[in-house]
């Protein structure tokens, strides 16, 4: 099975080289790879061009857009730059960070999962972090999701759920969405992948808004919200972060946001999300 990878970069000079260094050492490499250079404002670029003349898989693409890192929006707008460029002889269409370090095997084991099974929509390992010289399960990995730093789509659910959207929740409304169509995503706990950067670090108060917006744009009810928004904020133990979900989710509401989902997927959406929690609860 052929595969494609897109990763957005923005100021990513100190990790990018670690990532290609994984990317190019895959038992199994891929047919395409593309980084987009998202306006960095560092050595991004140059350090790829370096990589690109060595790997003739391997391109750089350069963006212009806003500095600021409004969450969903400004890395999709990139994957969706890079994919753009790539023609549709792919089985599965991948997007990464710039911030990975991916175990040797990892396309290996992905493939495979997919090679096994027809009804794989999706798949991706887990994410680690480094704390005190030790490489952790990041805190907000979840068993039944696939981090949006790492997935792989088969090219018929990717297209089924209408891409990648540019919005806050892009990568939950993918997973609800192939679970739609009847799609299984798969994680596998086995591929450690080493995440260098904390997920969220730099998100300001109105990106964590977003958060909130992002439940309500998923066809979240308020109730569903709250006991997502408290998991959520406790994750990553900041249980004020609740407030601002709450508030997200209101504003959201009031505005009469966009939903990213369609009135009949809304309520598989909540009719899944509550079968979810009650597992959960009993």
């Amino acid at each position: 099975m052929r595969y494609y990878v897109v990763i957005p970069a923005y100021n990513e000079a100190s990790c990018i080289g670690k990532m290609l260094d994984s990317l190019a050492g895959q038992t199994v490499l891929p047919a395409k790879a593309i980084v987009v250079n998202d306006n960095s404002a560092d050595s991004t670029a140059d350090i790829v061009t370096k990589y690109a003349n060595d790997y003739a898989w391997l391109s750089l693409v350069n963006k212009q857009s806003e500095a600021a890192h409004m969450p969903g929006s400004k890395v999709i707008n990139a994957f969706n730059a890079g994919y753009e460029q790539l023609d549709e002889d792919y089985d599965i269409i991948v997007k990464l960070d710039a911030d990975l370090i991916l175990p040797f095997d990892y396309f290996e084991v992905v493939i495979n999962t997919f090679k096994k099974d027809v009804k794989v929509g999706m798949a991706g390992g887990f994410a680690y972090v480094e704390k005190n010289g030790e490489w952790i399960l990041e805190s907000l990995t979840d068993a039944d999701h696939i981090r949006g730093a790492f997935k792989a789509y088969r090219k018929a659910c990717f297209l089924q759920i209408g891409k990648l959207k540019p919005a806050m929740g892009w990568d939950t409304v993918d997973e609800l969405l192939a679970k739609y169509y009847g799609w299984k995503v798969v994680t596998l706990k086995q591929l450690k992948v080493k995440h260098l950067k904390p997920t969220g670090a730099s998100y300001t108060k109105a990106a964590r808004h977003k958060q909130g917006e992002a439940f309500y744009t998923l066809g979240y009810s308020l109730t569903i919200t709250a006991i997502a928004g408290a998991k959520l904020a406790m994750r990553k133990k900041k249980p004020l972060l609740f407030i601002d979900y709450i508030n997200g989710y209101l504003k959201a509401s009031r505005e009469h946001k966009p939903m990213l989902v369609t009135p009949k997927q809304a309520a598989f959406v909540k009719q899944y999300r509550w079968k979810k929690i009650k597992q959960k609860l009993f």
